[in-house]
């Protein structure tokens, strides 16, 4: 198990970590997901011990990693730009790391068909990488990481290279891999489909802090924050004033709400409506919208008011049309 313990961390005398605990149990892909600029890539190399932190401990299995070059934590990297050497084949692409720990021939022969064969790279040993498409350079990558048989996977933004198709199928052949493998890993993204996609649980980071942590579908239902709700692109975020009995003032008008937490009068909260859960009404009850914008989308029509408000619908309205609508509103952290 991997645990980071309070890790501080500062760029041009500006802090950049501030505090990061967290763990990686055993089979586990944990997404590190937040802006660029978010510390991300620097913390994976914090762990990987590329970098070293101002304050704060890294343990694997309760080992301090602190005096454990990096060479030595046997632990996995993959690349965005896939790092492989041009002038090499395939397979010796992936035997590489076997040879520098000076593993026999066999084993290395042995080790490079069954990591080929884990990424569906079979029968590719002998092409040169420079022939290879984007996607294959990446599955070469993936074995050569896999090869050594490392206690931990670490992915830096992998897939940013690739178009949106391919990525999608590789995501879902990344994840089956990391699972049947079940070598834990920590996968490193701004986008936040992939982050979805891939995690079996997330860390979203902000300004140098952890945001929010949980499982794809505990952050989907229960952002802790604005800035979570507005970067997962969850729906509408906008702010309110607490009056009484459930009602907020909003620039949509007076809404009722349904939170948890409690609020004097007059305080500002944060809310949410999601997209999903704007129905139109036919009967001009409700509220009033003017349409801005109707974009046909993959799943339907995302309609745009001017007041900023989306959401989706099969049956698009026209643009300038007026229309009337009910909202379900959600509080924020």
């Amino acid at each position: 198990m991997l645990e980071l313990i309070d890790i501080h961390k500062t760029y041009e005398s500006q802090p950049l970590l501030s505090g990061i605990s967290f763990t990686v149990e055993e089979g586990e892909t944990v997404c590190l997901l937040g802006a660029s600029g978010s510390g991300k890539s620097t913390l994976l190399r914090i762990i990987a011990g590329l970098e070293f932190p101002e304050s704060g401990q890294v343990f694997w299995d309760g080992v301090d990693l602190a005096s454990v070059p990096a060479h030595r934590r046997k632990f996995g990297l993959v690349f965005q730009d896939y790092a492989l050497f041009p002038h090499l084949t395939v397979a010796e692409n992936v035997a590489f790391g076997l040879k520098m720990q000076n593993l026999p021939p066999d084993e290395i022969e042995m080790r490079v068909t069954a990591s080929l064969k884990q990424v569906n790279m079979s029968g590719f040993g002998n092409r040169s990488v420079t022939d290879l498409s984007g996607g294959e350079q990446q599955r070469v990558a993936l074995a050569r990481a896999l090869a050594p048989r490392p206690q931990l996977l670490m992915f830096d933004e992998p897939l940013g290279a690739l178009d949106r198709t391919l990525k999608d199928h590789l995501l879902e052949e990344l994840r089956g891999i990391l699972h049947e493998s079940e070598v834990p890993a920590i996968y490193v993204t701004h986008d936040q489909e992939e982050a979805f996609a891939i995690a079996d649980r997330m860390v979203l980071l902000h300004d140098g802090q952890i945001e929010q942590t949980g499982t794809p579908a505990e952050v989907d239902s229960h952002p802790a924050s604005a800035w979570v709700a507005d970067f997962l692109g969850l729906g509408n975020v906008l702010e309110g004033k607490w009056l009484v009995g459930g009602q907020v003032e909003t620039k949509l008008g007076v809404l009722e709400v349904n939170c948890e937490m409690e609020a004097n009068p007059g305080e500002t909260l944060a809310l949410l409506i999601r997209p999903e859960r704007v129905k139109l009404n036919e009967d001009g009850t409700g509220l009033k919208g003017r349409v801005a914008d109707v974009i046909l989308q993959k799943d339907g029509f995302r309609v745009t008011l001017e007041n900023s408000l989306y959401f989706y619908t099969s049956a698009p309205p026209k643009t300038g049309a007026e229309i009337s609508f009910t909202v379900d509103v959600e509080c924020l952290g």
